[in-house]
């Protein structure tokens, strides 16, 4: 009998859902979003139910920066202190990457991008 383990939206991930609803708006593809909502009931749910160990290790991955390999350890601490057993892991689609923690049987949705999505904000920094 295969054991299902629930998968929780956080508010932050709700956040991310609704920028990228913006962002592809503002692209001119908002018919996209309602497949990202259909591939995240349809795919991504079950496969995380079924399947929670199916996403890569966040904290495995090697640091390539000082920054990158403090902010990896800052995490590694943050998630100790949550959860003994608690582990941080990546879900790659084919046009999205999730972020996403398992504790005790329960996997959390964490962040979503997408692949076009720059982790700056370069308009603000140029207006005066």
């Amino acid at each position: 009998m295969t054991v299902h383990h629930p998968v929780k939206l956080t508010a932050h991930f709700e956040r991310n859902l609704e920028e990228l609803q913006a962002f592809l708006i503002a692209g001119e593809a908002s018919h996209d979003f309602e497949t990202l909502l259909n591939v995240l009931t349809d795919t991504v749910i079950p496969n995380l139910e079924n399947f929670p160990g199916l996403g890569r290790l966040l904290l495995e991955r090697p640091a390539r920066s000082v920054e990158a390999a403090n902010g990896m350890a800052r995490l590694s601490g943050q998630l100790g202190v949550l959860a003994k057993e608690g582990e941080l892991r990546e879900y790659v689609t084919t046009h999205y990457l999730l972020l996403y923690a398992r504790f005790t049987g329960t996997v959390y949705l964490l962040s979503i991008r997408h692949q076009r999505q720059l982790s700056f904000n370069f308009p603000a920094h140029w207006t005066a």
